[in-house]
């Protein structure tokens, strides 16, 4: 990857519906080769899809919280369980395995707390192989969905 890559990644970054004529013009490149590097860099992974920018608050979704998971035990069967079972609850938006105590991350979000209060009890504290949640109200939110660095 070389500048001209990191240029197209940071303008579709900032702008996803950019029409490869713009891109190209935006990076300094003729539309061929801007339509080739685009490619490229979709086959090579770099570019991991496209989708719009959704805002929760418009859409009702005023609540999220930020979980701690603790597993009972750290086996490869209980990991791969708890982890395709989580990974089919729409309200978790954010999945991440940590090192040490507690052993995940979750970042939920609903339309209110009685709808996390019946995601936290109907859906997250029966996934396989919990063994204690915790969980801590977002505020507001700082910093999210920044552009990654280039």
């Amino acid at each position: 990857m070389n500048d001209v890559d990191r240029k197209i990644l940071a303008e579709l970054q900032q702008d996803g519906r950019l029409t490869i004529t713009e891109l190209a013009e935006r990076v300094g490149l003729s539309v061929s080769p801007c339509h080739r590097r685009l490619r490229a860099l979709e086959h090579s992974g770099a570019i991991a899809g496209y989708r719009a920018d959704l805002d929760a608050h418009a859409l009702g979704l005023t609540f999220e919280a930020l979980i701690f998971v603790t597993m009972h035990a750290a086996d490869r069967n209980t990991v791969d369980a708890f982890e395709q079972a989580v990974a089919a609850v729409p309200h978790v938006l954010q999945a991440q395995r940590l090192f040490g105590d507690p052993d995940y991350l979750l970042r939920v979000i609903t339309r209110d707390l009685p709808a996390f209060q019946r995601l936290y009890d109907d859906r997250l504290a029966t996934l396989p192989g919990v063994q204690r949640l915790s969980s801590t109200l977002v505020m507001k939110s700082v910093v999210e969905n920044r552009p990654l660095p280039l």
